[in-house]
């Protein structure tokens, strides 16, 4: 691949062009030159875009597709083009699907479907077998066919003695165990979060103290076993607190949050718009405020989409019977900057890797280009036509967002809108 990039903005603190407008010759998949008004002998195709800037790729922690066994919902070939001209270069893939990703041939079908696609794939497999909770999976032989962490997708591991044996067993390799938060005994049928807009609507609520009492179990276990855990997709303000307690105590922990949990609120249910049907479900104000100053002062790690596509007969159904879940990678970009600086909404996506063991890649002169293109100035009304996942279930439908993607560049491909 040979490229020349015209006048783009680097915003890259790990790059010594930072916050420079710089031309940028990509040769054979390496940065080759950087600098102004560089000349183009060889006639490369060249990128020329309103605004451009140009960051690290960006890395989702938290996506799922649907093949194998639900590709009506999303195909790992669309989910791929659907990331890349998100700007996602990098994405951890849950194991949500039929079968579930418990086995290291599952992992491996993953990583062979996905082999040279412009983003990169990283499987995560199931912590148990079937995502049933009762035993553990495969763990090591998933790792080493390339899985990177060990999640049963929005489902609690009930027995507190599975996940110590997890988390000791996992220790020998460095695997990364992840524990969704929620106590099922409290969120019962709980379908929004436990509030005054849950009793005024008529449906069950999920409090706040389901998901913090599984953290709380969860951090003292880690703590007894000393091993490495991740808490996808936290959503309260005591939450935040917890984590930030048990990383000024030394423990190898991580958390991350979905951005529409940093977005919305309970209060958006009332239309019973089944799109707004997450889960951890949408709090409130007050935990959006304390989420936001989580990921400013390092508590929350990183922010998710939390993607998950789901076809129509799931989500066009009576509220209490729909499934839960929203896709978000479209969206992501525009969410955010609506609600931080363009410094911190990009320093957000690209945070995060090392915890996956992914390495990072500066825009540096010599290294291998794995880049974000964007203009961070459009406005816009997030509608059906910046959908590019085959489901269309977006939370973000009819908001004003800002800022739009052009593509990405990685593993020697351009995806460009």
């Amino acid at each position: 691949m040979n490229i020349l990039i015209k006048s783009a903005t680097i915003l890259d603190t790990k790059s010594d062009f930072h916050n420079t407008i710089q031309d940028i010759l990509i040769e054979d998949g390496l940065i080759s030159k950087i600098g102004n008004n560089l000349k183009n002998p060889k006639k490369y195709q060249e990128i020329a875009l309103e605004n451009l800037h140009i960051s690290q790729g960006w890395f989702d922690s938290s996506v799922s597709f649907g093949e194998p066994g639900f590709e009506e919902r999303e195909t790992i070939a669309n989910g791929i083009k659907t990331a890349a001209l998100s700007g996602f270069t990098t994405v951890a893939l849950n194991p949500n699907t039929n079968p579930i990703a418990d086995s290291s041939a599952d992992i491996s079908f993953v990583k062979s479907k996905s082999a040279n696609g412009a983003v990169n794939v990283l499987p995560i497999g199931a912590l148990t077998k079937n995502g049933a909770g009762k035993d553990l999976a495969e763990l090591y032989d998933m790792m080493n066919a390339g899985a990177v962490a060990f999640y049963d997708y929005k489902t609690p591991i009930s027995n507190p003695n599975l996940l110590k044996i997890a988390l000791q067993y996992a220790c020998n390799f460095d695997g990364l165990v992840c524990s969704f938060p929620q106590e099922d005994k409290i969120s019962g049928l709980g379908v929004m979060n436990e509030n005054i807009t849950s009793t005024s609507l008529g449906l069950k609520g999920n409090p706040a103290l389901a998901e913090e009492l599984q953290i709380a179990r969860d951090l003292f276990l880690l703590e007894y076993t000393d091993g490495k855990l991740h808490i996808p997709t936290i959503s309260t303000a005591k939450s935040v607190t917890l984590i930030k307690e048990a990383k000024a105590k030394g423990l190898d922990i991580s958390c991350s949050v979905a951005i529409h949990n940093l977005y919305f609120t309970d209060e958006s249910l009332k239309e019973f718009n089944t799109n707004f049907k997450v889960k951890p479900p949408l709090r409130t104000q007050n935990d959006i405020d304390a989420l936001i100053n989580g990921l400013k002062d390092g508590t929350i790690d990183m922010v998710t989409s939390d993607h998950n596509p789901l076809d129509i007969e799931l989500k066009k159904i009576e509220f209490d019977h729909a499934d839960y879940g929203t896709i978000g990678l479209e969206s992501a970009f525009g969410a955010l900057l609506q609600k931080f600086t363009l410094k911190k909404t990009v320093e957000i996506l690209t945070r995060g890797k090392q915890r996956f063991g992914i390495d990072t890649t500066p825009i540096q002169i010599g290294n291998k280009i794995n880049a974000t293109l964007f203009n961070p100035n459009t406005k816009y009304t997030f509608s059906e036509q910046y959908i590019l996942s085959k489901s269309h279930n977006s939370i973000f439908k009819g908001e004003a967002l800002k800022g739009s993607v052009y593509g990405s560049i990685s593993n020697n491909v351009l995806a460009l809108k």
